[in-house]
């Protein structure tokens, strides 16, 4: 156990639920410049064989490092972040949008005060993204 901070291997971050809706994805096609179709446009998301319009996978993964920096308490607190996009997030042209869902679990303290985070990113039940982990400086 850190003593200092009271996290051990196992703890349990909060459990986030996001919404992304498609008026999320024009927002973030305009922060980030990536205006490919896919992310915008039903017809061409179906043509290229995507069951609808996706998140940017950028985006879920930002949800996602939210998620672990509202447990840390300080964005400067994740230090390094690895995923690999598993699944799309269809995000149907609804009120609703898609769910996000992010849950993480301290799988290893390291030294310096750091810890690595498994995250685990699900939508529509499907996880999302593969191998996501973090390592963050812990207060």
């Amino acid at each position: 156990m850190n003593a200092d901070v009271g996290i051990d291997v196992g703890t349990e971050l909060p459990e986030q639920v996001v919404r992304i809706t498609r008026a999320d994805l024009v927002r973030y096609a305009g922060a980030s410049g990536d205006f490919n179709p896919i992310h915008w446009n039903e017809r061409v998301a179906r043509e290229v064989g995507l069951p609808g319009v996706i998140a940017h996978g950028m985006f879920t993964m930002a949800l996602a490092g939210r998620a672990v920096t509202a447990w840390t308490g300080d964005p400067a607190a994740l230090l390094e972040y690895q995923v690999r996009f598993g699944r799309p997030v269809v995000v149907p042209d609804d009120e609703d949008g898609a769910e996000l869902t992010v849950r993480g679990r301290v799988a290893a303290l390291l030294d310096g005060g750091r810890a690595r985070v498994d995250l685990t990113v699900t939508s529509a039940g499907e996880k999302v993204l593969s191998l996501a982990r973090v390592v963050v400086r812990l207060p």
